[in-house]
């Protein structure tokens, strides 16, 4: 059985896809980018300023459910230039989480008007 999650604190989906589903003990998150939830408009021209937008919409998703980042245990991380922005992203990323850190994968993309895309697995602890 799997619960749609829903909220107005992160980026609307704008397309066919839910911003995240509960199954079981875990949540599957969308991948998210770095859209104001309020306005719709995409926040900042830079990586590191991106990924801080797309981890408080993510992070929104996640409290949706009473989750926090300590929760998630594997990231796909989508970057639009892997050699040029991966040290920025990579420090603004790390903000977020404690060691140990979540499982991750990053890979280059092709993204439309966005420099990065995140998504979420986490589990809810018993």
């Amino acid at each position: 059985m799997k619960k749609e999650l829903r909220t107005t604190e992160g980026a609307a989906p704008i397309g066919a896809y839910s911003q995240g589903l509960v199954v079981g003990d875990f949540v599957y998150t969308s991948g998210m980018g770095p859209l104001d939830p309020h306005t719709g408009e995409l926040v900042g021209d830079d990586v590191a300023t991106q990924t801080h937008q797309v981890m408080r919409n993510l992070g929104a998703v996640l409290a949706a459910h009473g989750l926090g980042f300590d929760d998630v245990i594997k990231s796909t991380v989508h970057l639009q230039h892997v050699k040029r922005d991966f040290a920025a992203y990579n420090e603004a990323y790390k903000s977020y989480f404690n060691e140990p850190f979540p499982v991750r994968t990053t890979v280059g993309s092709e993204l439309l008007d966005i420099l990065v895309e995140i998504d979420f697995v986490a589990h809810k602890s018993a």
